[in-house]
This record gives C-alpha cells, sequence and structure tokens, in this order.
C-alpha cells in the first residue's frame, strides 16, 4: 500500500461528509458540522491552510554536504520526527461508523508509538473514551498525551488520575472546547477556566501540562503564569470560533513572547506537508500537531496508513531541511523562510 492508495481506501470507509481530499485545506467540507468542516461559515479552516501556503522557504544548498537529523527531545523523550497526531473526537460522528473514538485511539496511538512519534488522544463525553485511550497509551509505555476537555473539576480530577494511571509523558487540556454546549450543560457548568484554575490543574497533572487553544499573547503570558509547560497555538481547527485569524498569523508574537520562558510553544491549523512543518519551527514553534489527515490515514489504512503519512511527513520535513541548509532542528532559523 502506498498513501494514495490509502486516500483512495479511506474515500470508501469516512462518511457523507469528509471526502478525504488530498489535500484537507477546508473547502470541500467548508462548514459541515457535524462532518470534518469549520463553525460558521468555515472561514477559519480554511485560513489556517491558506496562510501557511503565503510563506515560502528559502533554499540555500551552498552549505556543508551532511546528514540531516530530524529528531526532537521534548519532555524527555526523543522522537524521530517534531510533529504529533492532534486530538480527535467523535470520529464516527463526523467521519463515519468504520471506528468509534475507542477504536480510533487504539490505533492512533499505537501506530505512532511505533512510527517515532507520538498521538494525542481525544476525550468525550462517554466516559470509555478516556479510559481506553489510556489503556491505549499505557500499552506503549506511556507514548501519548491524553487531551482533556475543560470540565468541571471534579470529572477533571477522575480523568487525570487515569492519566497518571498510564504513565503518560504528559497531558493536555483543549481550553479552545470550552464553548462546545455539552460542557455548558454540565452541573456544575464547565467550560473556561481562569488562571488559578488551570494552575490548580496543573498541578493536579502531575507531568508537564500543556495548555491547548492559545491564540493571543495575552493568552500565553496567562498559560505561563498558570505553569503550563508548554501551549499549543490553536484555533481548534476553526471548529468552534467563526472569523479567527490563523495560528501562522499569530505564532511568531506567542513564540517571541514567551522566549526564554522555558514554556514549549507548539502549533497546529492547517499544516498539511512537511514544508508546512519547516515553516513553523522556522517561525520558532518547537512542534506542531496535525489532526484531520490521521484520520484519514486511520480509515483508509488502519496502523499501515498512518505509518505511511508519518513517513510522507517526515521525508518532505527532511528534504527541506536539506535543500534550505539545516542540519538539525536546532538549525533551522527565520532566515529560511520568505
Amino acid at each position: 500500500m502506498n498513501y494514495q492508495e490509502v486516500i483512495e481506501q479511506a474515500r470508501t470507509r469516512v462518511g457523507k461528509y469528509c471526502k478525504a481530499c488530498t489535500v484537507c485545506n477546508g473547502r470541500a467540507c467548508g462548514n459541515q458540522v457535524p462532518g470534518p468542516g469549520a463553525k460558521g461559515v468555515g472561514d477559519t479552516a480554511i485560513r489556517n491552510y491558506e496562510k501557511w501556503q503565503e510563506i515560502r522557504v528559502n533554499m540555500d544548498t551552498i552549505c556543508e554536504n551532511a546528514p540531516v537529523d530530524t529528531s526532537l527531545e521534548l519532555f524527555g523523550r526523543t522522537f524521530r520526527y517534531p510533529f504529533f497526531a492532534g486530538p480527535v473526537g467523535a470520529v464516527n460522528l463526523h467521519y463515519g461508523e468504520t471506528y468509534d473514538d475507542l477504536a480510533y485511539n487504539r490505533i492512533l496511538v499505537k501506530a505512532c508509538s511505533e512510527n517515532g512519534i507520538a498521538a494525542f488522544t481525544g476525550d468525550g463525553t462517554n466516559p470509555a473514551v478516556m479510559e481506553a485511550a489510556a489503556q491505549a497509551i499505557a500499552a506503549v509505555g506511556g507514548n501519548g498525551i491524553p487531551t482533556i476537555k475543560p470540565w468541571n473539576i471534579d470529572t477533571i480530577r477522575a480523568k487525570l488520575a487515569l492519566c497518571r494511571e498510564a504513565g503518560c509523558f504528559a497531558a493536555a487540556m483543549d481550553v479552545d472546547a470550552a464553548g462546545l454546549p455539552f460542557l455548558k450543560n454540565m452541573t456544575p457548568p464547565a467550560g473556561s477556566k481562569t488562571v488559578d484554575e488551570l494552575r490548580e490543574i496543573a498541578a493536579l497533572a502531575g507531568v508537564p501540562f500543556i495548555v491547548k487553544g492559545v491564540m493571543t499573547v495575552r493568552g500565553a503570558l496567562k498559560a505561563k503564569e498558570a505553569n503550563a509547560a508548554a501551549v499549543v497555538v490553536s484555533n481548534h481547527g476553526g471548529r468552534v470560533l467563526d472569523q479567527c485569524p490563523a495560528t501562522a498569523e499569530v505564532l511568531m508574537d506567542i513564540v517571541d513572547a514567551l522566549a526564554g520562558s522555558g514554556v514549549k510553544v507548539l502549533v497546529d491549523g492547517g499544516i498539511r506537508s512537511g514544508v508546512d512543518v519547516f515553516k513553523a519551527l522556522a517561525i520558532g514553534a518547537d512542534a506542531v500537531l496535525i489532526a484531520r489527515p490521521f484520520v484519514t490515514a486511520v480509515y483508509g489504512g488502519a496502523e499501515e496508513g498512518v505509518r505511511l503519512y508519518i513517513e510522507k511527513i517526515g521525508a518532505e520535513l527532511s528534504d527541506t531541511m536539506a535543500m534550505c541548509g539545516a542540519h538539525d532542528l536546532n538549525s533551522i532559523t527565520r532566515e529560511m523562510i520568505w
């Protein structure tokens, strides 16, 4: 099987919304929710993709002809590449009934770990989703990052206990999910978190805590104040608020604001190639997340589909580094993009 065959097979397995496009740019699915589309008119998902394409790379091969090292060290672990699979939830609702969240997370976590990276797992109203994700992470020696919704504190405590038992090397919360209706309907209500609340959650995690869903310098500094070990610059793929800036548009300011703080900066949103990964690293991100295309990889080829997708993005990144004169991640600089 090759990656094109993964795409073709995914089209026969996804539901009526996702088109398993060769490039997931937000246009074919638009504002289809349920489905992989974005909120409102679907503008934010499209903008995420297009703004990465406006950034160009500066080719420079007048340099040492040396091997390229794409490895990343993060929170005490070494990864083959500086990208991770992003968290996805309710896959059977949005992508069809071939997989549910439990099966999706099991396949994704195992395949990512076996191929040198790690997966962020999704969360859901069904407690079994987090339980199965924790089991999948435990089975690969803790090589996964459970991502918890901003529930009320009692629910968070219970879910973090599962994460600690799984031995995960980090834990995340997608605070950008705060507006989801099922959180507001909880008793007591859940959703947005104060700095003090996030600081308490970070302490409960017991491992490096990642705040996902930061889109402003002010938000990044608040996450730092809450003792976050990392932030993910993310607008939830456009699925929670229309008319947001693209992540590529706000990344540089957030990187600069957190420079020297020790807080790692990750980014997602419309990153669809190894060249895009390179651009994000050149701006200053420590690593990136890619979400929707991993759904296509799982639906189109299960573990083999994930392997092929990781190898595709990794090869594109390695080639871009070589052609721009960067032989390891630390040597990627802003001078290498235009």
